[in-house]
């Protein structure tokens, strides 16, 4: 089956479609209320790949529905494990968000400036002190108000962080795409 090409009505600009393949169920979650909150067009790929993620495979997922040429991939991933890494980083027809030790360090930084080394354990901890019913997978009444009010900041605050290192996340620059579309 071949894709299909997607058509802006007459007059009207397409707002481009975003694929986020992504590694589990926080990052589906989070996914999920960055497509309430922007209400633009998402797809998402949650898990079907795990650690076996390639450019063929995103291919093949995109062929089985409507493409545009604006359209924009992404793969949400930990940056924790080197070789999953190393193999995320080879993938050139997606952009990679990467956060270091787990996504949870971006939640986090929602919080307060974390800079020195953390596990995803600690971050979890940490998380739960701030929101004591934090659970993976699940995005809140009260972290979805954190993540709304306090957006700005973590973007400023995980712009000071070098990718890929621990702790790093850049998920700042999803946003700004997000946002860009939006204006």
């Amino acid at each position: 089956m071949t894709s299909r090409k997607r058509q802006a009505p007459r007059g009207k600009e397409i707002n481009p479609k975003f694929w986020v393949f992504c590694e589990g169920e926080t990052e589906e979650a989070f996914v999920c209320y960055l497509k309430a909150k922007y209400r633009l067009p998402f797809k998402i790929i949650p898990r079907i790949m795990g650690q076996n993620i390639n450019e063929e495979l995103i291919d093949r997922h995109k062929k089985k529905s409507e493409t545009h040429p604006k359209d924009k991939t992404y793969l949400m991933y930990d940056a924790d494990v080197t070789i999953v890494l190393e193999k995320l980083k080879k993938i050139k027809s997606a952009k990679l968000l990467a956060s270091n030790p787990a996504i949870e360090y971006w939640f986090l930084l929602h919080y307060k400036n974390q800079t020195s080394k953390i596990s995803e354990s600690e971050c979890i901890r940490q998380l739960n002190n701030r929101n004591n019913r934090y659970k993976k997978g699940i995005i809140d009444k009260k972290l979805k108000k954190c993540l709304d009010s306090k957006q700005k900041e973590a973007c400023t605050r995980a712009k000071q962080t070098v990718l890929y290192l621990n702790p790093s996340s850049n998920i700042f620059e999803f946003i700004a795409d997000l946002e860009n579309v939006k204006k």
